[in-house]
This record gives structure tokens, C-alpha cells and sequence, in this order.
């Protein structure tokens, strides 16, 4: 079965402002290498947005409401959440479509429209928290996603896996006190947002966190995910796995410390589909986190999917 990309145009209208790393040029960059001539079969879908009902199974109904409430009318004076964390005009729309992409992905998956879904989306969401905005990250993406599994489709156990750089504290926090969701995070520590520590296990060990250290490289990453990442996420038996893809652990990456290539990201997508096909009932749900070089970003989002479209 084929590989299907879910973006929206609203993705790219989400603007932090001058320099900021989370910035329209990393989805332009990314959209970009996924236009070269090994994407041709790619299948391409237009994301929709997430509707309210779809985010208060993650994220606090009041806080929703708060989030969409301080997106600015008009006008360039961006509003910053945080000191990361920045509104524009276009931002509620295109965190919306985000989440929404994730959700329209994991349907085209559960109903057999595809075997794989890529989300090509911004803002990011791993970091936002049930009712707490940080990290660039305003809904949670993945998050949403799974549990619209759970509700749309009638599936109990739901995985994720997070090999961005950073800790994933807002989908451990959505998942740690459910049996039936697993989150499974390798990720640079110490590094922002602080979180993720190797005891941080959850309500039945459904969280698993191995943290490495900076200047870790891609045997590091491929050892922690065969010994400790894979047999667990195995043992689990999840029925659906999704993937908060980041590519801010590459050795070119500006924000963290680690040594990781192009090659080790195309490795982790590789195991990680061979899984999805071996157990769960459904194929695989990758959906963009971070990455910040944009050459590195590109080539290892290349990587990914076209990985992805050969299994």
C-alpha cells in the first residue's frame, strides 16, 4: 500500500517573527525536498482542521478556548505565550490544520486509504501540555491523533515513539496516566524542557524514557532503541504506532549537541515500519516535530519518507 503526505498552506502563515528558529522556511524546506523526482507516487492529501471535539480529548476545554482567544486579529505585533513560544494572525489556523493533519492521517490509515501517513506540519506539538502552551508548541499533535484512535475507530492500545532531541513532556503528560498509551522517548538530556528522565515510568511503565547525552552518536541511538526502546514498545502490543518525527538530534542541528545522520533517521523508520507491519493493526502515523538546520532538516525528512513509502 502507498505512503500519503498531509499538509495545509495555513502551516506556512504561522509567523514567529525574525529569527526564530521554528520558522516557515523549515515547512518551505521540508515541502521543497519532497517535490524531488523520488517523491513522484507520493500521495498528497490536504489537511483539515482539528475541531474542538478532537482537542478537548487531549487538552482542557477551557484551555482551547484560551489558546484560539489569543490568536492577534490583524496586524504584525506578534503575541508571545511564552518567551518560545509566539502568535501571529495565522497561527490558530495553522495549529488547527496540524493536529488536524495527524487525525486525518490516522483515519486514512485505520480505513486502508494508505499503509504510512507524513504529516508535513507546523507548529510542532510534542511540548504542549494538556492545559499548558511551551516549546513552540500551542495542541499536541501526535496526542490528538491517538486518541482519536481510540475514539474514532475503537482501538484500544496506542503507541507513540519520539526521537526528537528534546524530551516530549507534553505527550508524557497526556499519556502517563493510561495503561493503554505508551509513549517512548530517546532524546538529548540535560536539554530543554528538563523532563524525561529514566525514572519518569508512568501509571503501569507506560512510559519509557532513555535519555542521552550530548554528543551521543548514531550507534548510541540505534543501541538504546534495539536493547531498551523496540522490546518495549513490542511488548506493549499496540495496535496503532505514531511517531513524533524530529530531526534536531542531526550533527548540524543548532539547538542540541548530538551526532546523529541522515542514515540513522532512515534506520529508525526502517525498524520502526518493519514493527507496525509485524504487530499492529494498522500501518505507521509519522508527523513533523523539530529540526532547525534546514539543509539537515530536509535530507532527513527525505530520508524518512522515502523510507516509509518502500515498506
Amino acid at each position: 500500500m502507498s505512503t500519503i503526505l498531509f499538509s495545509h498552506p495555513s502551516c506556512l502563515a504561522h509567523d514567529t517573527g525574525w529569527g526564530h528558529p521554528e520558522s516557515a522556511d523549515r515547512l518551505r524546506a521540508v515541502m521543497r525536498a519532497l517535490e524531488a523526482e523520488d517523491f513522484h507516487y507520493l500521495e498528497r492529501a490536504e489537511a483539515p482542521p482539528a475541531t474542538r471535539e478532537q482537542l478537548i480529548r487531549v487538552h482542557d476545554p477551557d484551555y482551547v478556548d484560551w489558546v484560539l482567544s489569543k490568536v492577534p486579529a490583524v496586524g504584525h505585533n506578534n503575541v508571545h505565550i511564552d518567551g518560545d513560544t509566539v502568535m501571529s494572525p495565522g497561527s490558530g489556523e495553522a495549529a488547527l490544520h496540524a493536529a488536524g493533519a495527524v487525525v486525518a492521517a490516522v483515519d486514512t490509515v485505520l480505513t486502508g486509504g494508505a499503509y504510512s501517513a507524513f504529516c508535513a506540519v507546523r507548529p510542532p506539538g510534542h511540548h504542549a501540555e494538556p492545559g499548558h502552551a511551551m516549546g513552540f508548541c500551542f495542541f499536541n499533535n501526535v496526542a490528538v491523533g491517538a486518541l482519536h484512535a481510540r475514539a474514532a475507530h475503537g482501538l484500544q492500545r496506542v503507541a507513540v515513539v519520539d526521537f526528537d532531541v528534546h524530551h516530549g513532556n507534553g505527550t508524557q503528560s497526556a499519556f502517563e496516566g493510561d495503561p493503554d498509551l505508551f509513549y517512548a522517548s530517546t532524546h538529548q538530556a540535560p536539554l530543554y524542557p528538563g523532563t524525561g528522565a529514566a525514572g519518569e515510568t508512568g501509571c503501569n511503565d507506560n512510559i519509557l524514557n532513555v535519555p542521552l547525552p550530548p554528543g551521543a552518536d548514531g550507534p548510541a541511538f540505534r543501541k538504546v532503541f534495539t536493547e531498551t526502546i523496540f522490546p518495549a514498545l513490542v511488548a506493549f502490543k499496540p495496535e496503532l504506532i505514531l511517531v513524533s518525527a524530529g530531526f534536531d538530534g542531526h550533527a548540524l542541528d543548532p539547538l542540541a549537541n548530538m551526532r546523529l545522520t541522515e542514515q540513522d533517521f532512515r534506520w529508525v523508520t526502517q525498524e520502526l515500519a518493519t514493527i507496525a507491519r509485524k504487530q499492529c493493526r494498522a500501518g505507521l502515523v509519522s508527523t513533523l516535530e523539530g529540526g532547525y538546520d534546514l539543509y539537515a532538516l530536509s535530507s532527513s525528512v527525505a530520508a524518512h519518507v522515502a523510507t516509509l513509502m518502500i515498506n
